[in-house]
């Protein structure tokens, strides 16, 4: 049989547990159709997500339909659990995007078609509760065409339904949609007048079409449309001969045990198998909800649990398979923990777990004020946290007001030196930092001669770039968006040591800061939220107002086609926003518009800070104090090392700088 991978993602209420219901059960995995509202659905199995009617966690289940074995991994849908969503990602090969029909395409469901364009995924869409009274199959088409892609295409309408036994045929208007996707394609097409069905086959794989069904997962409609769809349409992977997998979650059971979730991308994997270092697989299981089976051997294209290993985290290659790329999704918001009468040490113990769980939450723990701090994407996954925190390590606790997470980048090139030169140690470094687009992160690179800095110590200063968090200068916020790269620099033969260049490489890069913060070309940047407001057709002055009040930007307002509860006609307004003016604000909307307003927020990534001057005054941080992070040199004269301040090493370096001022 043929071996698939499908993960289904959608925005939150979209019907994406309630779609994977329908498949399990139309495939004959359930006997009984269960339902998220009645919390007896097979994919939410914890207490939080029955409590909550949502999904927090991923989970896996597995059918069988006609020629295919496929292997569904249900993921959170609420923005907050975005990081969970995107580990699953990585693994996946295809993804199952589902889409209200009573909202169209919302502003998380662009987020996550993004992520999947990150993961090139390749992707069938499912156009859910199309029974709703309203539903337009054409506006829907071509709405999703515009903000997703014009390579989306109806695959089905709403009124045909397959059967197991039917081959799936593309509805004749959409051939000319696919074919003109690619250039080769429309040729053929043109010549002949039809693609065949492995043509299609391989666009879809390479993300060049995206078969859209229509249906109503609820009434089991369009169902077996997409099934078949699925069985006739995807390609399998091919496997590697050498062992690999990718890890893309960790969690633990009932009994404390530490599970590693993996796919299998090559090879075979066996109990008693070394994969991590010296570590070995104690168990192999393949779960199905909460149930699961032993295995003896697992092969290419399986998901399965390794029990067993310490070590490991969400992203990492076993094998021959690579680490995965970083995360896209970051969390904006930190927070410190109130133990209340719990003890500290049990709190950070249990939180280190879940951050095992999930790297995101970033737990830090301050020794000079005896505080934990986690990072969180917004207040619904601080609140399961909290429950987590009681339900599985009885800690009753509570979390203070939360803070922005602020970036720094720098708006100008500059080279930054660092020297490290106390008695018989040595080595100076010289650093180019030059402005990156926004949003690409931290690059470096060598562009510096063997002759003038051998391999060895080329390797050295670049390793070091990247062994800990480089920091700004303004509020000693993480650096972002900016090229360094190793230009110079000098070694002795007799007195440089690795840990040398490690000391010389830090200080060459906050000294480059301290060079742009004199001349005013640091950056504060802090995350903005793109939002979509629905109020009253009375409310839209005062929410206008509010947004500009907030810093924010807004489109022009346009009428909804839908009512509130009470039949006030609403409108809806989108725009973005500081995260920082605006992650309140949807208490506001509900009191002004007595509940029947809604605002959605998705962060849209990180912009420059709205009052950075009161930010930066308020954090009064000094980065020379910083002595983790300091940007000052030492030198060595009379047989011994004294410090020289970052304004006085240029005139001080040893190595003339590549760069003038002026370049």
């Amino acid at each position: 049989m043929k071996q698939i991978v499908a993960g289904m993602i959608a925005h939150v209420d979209a019907g994406k547990t309630t779609l994977s219901e329908a498949l399990l059960y139309r495939s004959g995995a359930l006997r009984q159709l269960g339902r998220v509202d009645n919390g007896d659905a097979f994919l939410d199995t914890d207490t939080l997500e029955k409590q909550r009617g949502i999904t927090i966690f991923s989970h896996q289940a597995n059918l069988k339909y006609n020629n295919l074995d496929l292997t569904l991994l249900d993921t959170p849908g609420h923005v907050d659990f975005a990081t969970q969503t995107e580990q699953v990602l990585s693994v996946l090969d295809y993804a199952i995007l589902v889409i209200s029909a009573t909202d169209g395409v919302q502003g998380y469901t662009r987020t996550l078609w993004r992520l999947l364009a990150s993961y090139h995924v390749p992707t069938f869409i499912f156009i859910n509760k199309m029974d709703a009274p309203g539903t337009d199959a054409a506006h829907l088409m071509a709405q999703v065409q515009q903000t997703l892609s014009p390579g989306c295409v109806a695959f089905n309408t709403v009124e045909a339904n397959a059967t197991a036994t039917e081959l799936p045929t593309v509805p004749d208007a959409a051939m000319e949609d696919i074919a003109m996707q690619n250039d080769d394609v429309l040729a053929d097409y043109l010549e002949t007048g039809t693609i065949d069905d492995e043509t299609i086959r391989h666009m879809i794989q390479r993300r060049e079409i995206f078969p859209c069904y229509f249906g109503a997962a609820l009434k089991l409609t369009g169902v077996d449309d997409l099934m078949t769809g699925l069985d006739h349409w995807t390609l399998p992977k091919p496997a590697a001969a050498e062992f690999g997998a990718q890890v893309f979650k960790i969690t633990h059971d009932e009994q404390g045990e530490r599970l590693t979730w993996v796919r299998v991308t090559g090879g075979a994997l066996h109990p008693k198998d070394v994969v991590l270092g010296a570590q070995k697989v104690n168990q192999l299981r393949i779960y199905s909800g909460t149930k699961y089976e032993t295995q003896s051997v697992v092969n290419a294209g399986t998901v399965c649990v390794i029990t067993g290993l310490t070590q490991t985290y969400p992203g990492q290659g076993l094998g021959a398979a690579a680490d995965g790329q970083q995360p896209l999704m970051q969390p904006v918001l930190t927070y410190a923990l109130d133990p209340q009468s719990e003890d500290l040490h049990a709190c950070l113990t249990a939180l280190r777990q879940l951050e095992d769980e999930d790297p995101q939450l970033h737990v830090t723990w301050s020794e000079s004020l005896q505080e934990l701090r986690v990072q969180v994407m917004g207040t619904i996954q601080l609140e399961v946290l909290q429950q987590l925190l009681k339900d599985r390590f009885q800690l009753t606790v509570q979390f203070g007001t939360g803070s922005i997470l602020y970036q720094e980048t720098i708006t100008a090139p500059v080279e930054g030196v660092g020297h490290f030169e106390p008695l018989r140690h040595y080595a100076e470094v010289h650093l180019l930092l030059e402005p990156a687009p926004r949003g690409s992160g931290l690059h470096f690179a060598a562009d510096c001669s063997l002759e003038v800095l051998g391999r060895n110590w080329q390797h050295q200063v670049l390793s070091n770039l990247q062994a800990k968090t480089q920091r700004g200068v303004l509020v000693g916020a993480p650096l972002t968006d900016v090229n360094v790269t190793l230009i110079s620099g000098r070694a002795s033969i007799v007195h440089s040591v690795g840990g040398d260049f490690r000391e010389a490489t830090w200080r060459a890069l906050r000294q480059g800061l301290m060079m742009l913060r004199q001349r005013g070309a640091c950056q504060l940047l802090e995350p903005w939220y793109r939002f979509r407001l629905e109020v009253g057709q009375d409310q839209v002055g005062r929410a206008m107002t509010d947004i500009q009040r907030m810093n924010g930007q807004f489109d022009a307002p346009v009428a909804n086609t839908s009512v509130a509860t009470d039949g006030t006609e609403l409108t809806t307004i989108t725009g973005v926003a500081p995260v920082a003016a605006m992650q309140d604000y949807s208490q506001t909307v509900r009191a002004y518009t007595h509940g029947q307003g809604q605002l959605e927020c998705v962060v849209d990534g990180y912009r420059p800070c709205h009052n950075a001057d009161e930010v930066i005054a308020d954090e009064s941080y000094v980065p020379t104090a910083d002595l983790e992070n300091t940007p000052d040199s030492v030198f060595c004269a009379h047989g011994a090392g004294y410090p020289v301040a970052w304004d006085q090493v240029p005139e001080m370096a040893h190595v003339a700088y590549v760069y003038s001022d002026t370049e």
